[in-house]
């Protein structure tokens, strides 16, 4: 197959409608590399007024849920790389009077990361991915099983809890005692992504951890 098919194939199959027009221009495979790389270049195209409008659906979709309303501790996130914003969703929660917050990572073991509280004005600073995060604070943190709502960036996703990350891991170490768990499912966890992002399936990986659904700003995907 020559390059222009496979990028044809590709963006037939497996690429989202909306996202069609901001394909890269190399081949586009189905290795989770390549799928990451592409997805990543389509939601960074996203103009800002594109994200400001999207960053408002996300909130209209998911403001006056009852996943949202009724959680007391949600766990969000500070965009970056095009990742679709929640910053409102956060401060709508803090006016709620609900306790947000926001991942932080371990300086060790370095594969480790944490939830910490964060509340209006709090100073920020860089992590070692240039991420924006509250400096640790062990009384401020809470165990991620005792969150109600994670609301989890994604790269992609797909309508059936599939979702692809970064490839740092961080979530799905911190979430993986959830596959030992028969019962007890604390907490809900939903992807955050623009629409664009859909694919049609994710090959899933054996520590992959499922989510209960993804949020765009234009729908919501339940996993079966």
């Amino acid at each position: 197959m020559s390059v222009k098919a496979a990028i044809g194939f590709f963006m037939r199959t497996f690429l989202h409608p909306s996202c069609r027009s901001r394909t890269m221009t190399e081949p586009a495979l189905l290795p989770r590399p390549q799928l990451r790389r592409l997805l990543r270049k389509a939601r960074r195209s996203l103009s800002k007024s594109e994200q400001r409008q999207a960053a408002k659906g996300l909130y209209r979709q998911l403001a006056q849920d009852p996943h949202f309303r009724r959680a007391r501790h949600i766990s969000l996130y500070l965009p970056t790389d095009g990742e679709i914003d929640p910053r409102l969703l956060l401060r709508e929660a803090q006016r709620r009077g609900k306790a947000t917050y926001l991942p932080v990572l371990s300086a060790w073991p370095r594969t480790k990361m944490v939830f910490q509280r964060i509340r209006p004005g709090e100073k920020l600073k860089p992590n070692r991915f240039r991420i924006l995060e509250p400096r640790a604070n062990l009384a401020q943190q809470r165990k991620v099983w005792a969150l109600d709502l994670v609301l989890l960036p994604l790269v992609g996703f797909d309508d059936v809890g599939g979702r692809l990350g970064m490839g740092g891991g961080f979530y799905d170490r911190s979430l993986g005692y959830l596959a030992r768990r028969k019962n007890w499912r604390k907490p809900t966890l939903l992807g955050l992504a623009h629409e664009c992002q859909k694919v049609e399936r994710l090959a899933q990986a054996s520590w992959d951890v499922p989510l209960q659904g993804t949020v765009s700003d234009k729908a919501w995907y339940f996993a079966g």
